[in-house]
């Protein structure tokens, strides 16, 4: 019933489709290798196979389409393993319904989405790591000083525009600067970059989105 709702909301959006619905994570994994959605609307916990299992398996298999996972559990665990799967967004059930609809076209023109309660906790959870993963800091030495600026502020939370209006340059440049980086560390969208971006040590948990700093790079 729930989920009949949610599709009706969106099914009555002029810009929206619903292609399918899937009961089960096997269902939602089965039907994203046939149609193709461009968003997944998932479901964490699931019969069969779960949501973040789910989300795991969809990216992997490289398909194009963006997970947004929308759950009633904030718990941190759920936040950074849906994260850690690929997924794009995470939305609470009890948010507006207007907000669900945003949410969708937001992860649908590549852009990251994470309620705010849902940020908060996962800030904290990197503030409580003591080491950097190395590897990931690694994967940084492929950018430039400026795509490293970039970065570093898309994983503050800043738009396009805001991080021109930062940096001084113009937000096509931005946008460019920003699909340079995704290619050149295989993200997929901005989610994947706020993962990395805390993962690797570019961005310190309580530093301020104007705080433009240029970190030493690891050498392997």
């Amino acid at each position: 019933m729930i989920r009949a709702g949610f599709a009706a909301l969106l099914a009555a959006q002029p810009d929206l489709q619903v292609v399918v619905e899937a009961a089960d994570g096997l269902e939602a994994v089965a039907a994203v290798r046939d149609l193709r959605p461009d968003v997944v609307l998932m479901d964490v916990r699931m019969p069969n196979l779960d949501g973040l299992e789910a989300t795991r398996r969809i990216t992997e298999a490289g398909r194009e389409s963006k997970v947004l996972i929308l759950t009633t559990f904030d718990i941190d665990d759920y936040v950074y393993a849906a994260l850690r799967g690929g997924a794009s967004g995470f939305l609470l059930k009890d948010a507006p319904p207007a907000d669900l609809i945003t949410a969708v076209r937001v992860v649908a023109a590549g852009e990251a989405l994470l309620a705010p309660t849902v940020m908060r906790r996962l800030i904290e959870e990197f503030a409580t790591r003591k080491a950097v993963d190395e590897r990931e800091a690694l994967r940084l030495n492929a950018l430039t000083p400026r795509e490293l600026d970039v970065l570093r502020l898309v994983a503050a939370g800043l738009a396009n525009a805001e991080i021109a209006e930062e940096l001084t340059i113009a937000a096509e440049t931005v946008k460019s600067h920003v699909g340079r980086i995704f290619a050149k560390l295989g993200l997929r969208d901005r989610a994947q970059a706020v993962v990395l971006a805390y993962e690797s040590g570019l961005v310190v948990p309580g530093n301020p989105p104007s705080a433009v700093r240029r970190s030493p790079r690891l050498r392997s």
